[in-house]
C-alpha cells in the first residue's frame, strides 16, 4: 500500500525556494553572496557550526537553485542565482493581489451592512 508521502504531489520549484529561505543561516549566506562569490570556508567562517552541518545548508541552497557552485582544484566557490528568487517574488505578488481583492470585497460588504443598519 502506498504511503502518504508516495501519494503527495512532487514539490513545486517555488516550494524549494521558500524551504531554503526559511532558515536564517541560509538567508545570511545569500546576503553574503550578493556581494561576491565565495568559497565554502569563507561562507562558513562567521557561523559557529561543524563544517558538515554548514555544507548541508549549502546543499539546500544549491538544490533550490538559489546558488550554484564550481569546483576549481580543491576549492568550491558558490555564486548566487537570481531566477529562483523571482519565482518566490511572483508567487508573493499573486498572493498579495488576491488578498487585496478579497479585503476590498470585505470592505465593500461591511460598508453595505453599515448603510443597511443606519
Amino acid at each position: 500500500m502506498p504511503t502518504a508521502t508516495a501519494l503527495a504531489a512532487p514539490p513545486v520549484p517555488v516550494d524549494a525556494v521558500f524551504r531554503a529561505l526559511a532558515d536564517p543561516t541560509r538567508r545570511q549566506v545569500l546576503e553574503r553572496l550578493v556581494n561576491s562569490p565565495a568559497s565554502v570556508s569563507e561562507l562558513a567562517e562567521p557561523f559557529n557550526m561543524a563544517l558538515p552541518s554548514f555544507v548541508e545548508h549549502l546543499r539546500v541552497l544549491e538544490s533550490s537553485g538559489l546558488v550554484n557552485s564550481q569546483k576549481k582544484g580543491r576549492v568550491r566557490t558558490y555564486r548566487i542565482q537570481t531566477e529562483p528568487m523571482k519565482l518566490a517574488e511572483n508567487w508573493l505578488s499573486k498572493q498579495r493581489t488576491l488578498w487585496e481583492r478579497r479585503l476590498d470585497q470585505l470592505d465593500d460588504y461591511m460598508l453595505t451592512l453599515k448603510e443597511e443598519n443606519t
